[in-house]
């Protein structure tokens, strides 16, 4: 397993809009697992293929709760979603706190559907559908737009955005 550079707004890449994943095979499972271990390394909770440069229909994540990050009294529950698709939102919404590797230290409060359906392939290339409320919902609605080149900043006034971006360009002319 290899940890990925992780890429940062404003990278191109972070708006486009990724390509379905034809075959699922063993370079497919190694972008997986990669993605796992750069997940936890940053440590986050869910990281979109994009996010790494990878331009394919698939993100990671788990949910699980632990006390911190160096935690490990908590069994880790690695998800992976292979061409997912929401088929089904809830029209009661839920407001929380959102964060993104892509911009890190910035959090604000986003309100999506509370509940959702999800139908994907996992790694196996087993159709699979879930239903997701909570914490699990609002990361898979995150992680899919992603997919999609849309960034939770995204549903943030103009104004808070534009300040949002501008402190990450003048971050990464400071590294």
């Amino acid at each position: 397993m290899t940890i990925r550079e992780i890429k940062f707004v404003p990278e191109a890449c972070l708006r486009e809009k990724c390509a379905p994943i034809e075959d699922i095979n063993d370079e497919i499972r190694t972008l997986a697992d990669d993605m796992l271990q750069t997940m936890y390394d940053a440590p986050g909770i869910g990281l979109a293929a994009s996010q790494i440069g990878v331009m394919k229909r698939m993100f990671v994540l788990d949910v699980a709760e632990r006390e911190s990050e160096e935690d490990d009294s908590v069994e880790k529950e690695p998800m992976v979603f292979i061409n997912p698709e929401i088929t089904w939102s809830s029209e009661e919404k839920n407001t929380y706190q959102e964060g993104c590797l892509s911009i890190p230290g910035i959090y604000e409060d986003v309100e999506r559907p509370a509940e959702v359906r999800v139908s994907f392939l996992n790694i196996e290339g087993e159709k699979q559908e879930i239903e997701a409320g909570g914490l699990l919902a609002t990361c898979i609605q995150h992680e899919l737009d992603h997919l999609n080149g849309v960034l939770f900043i995204d549903y943030l006034s103009r104004l808070k955005r534009d300040r949002i971006v501008k402190k990450m360009i003048k971050q990464q002319k400071q590294a």
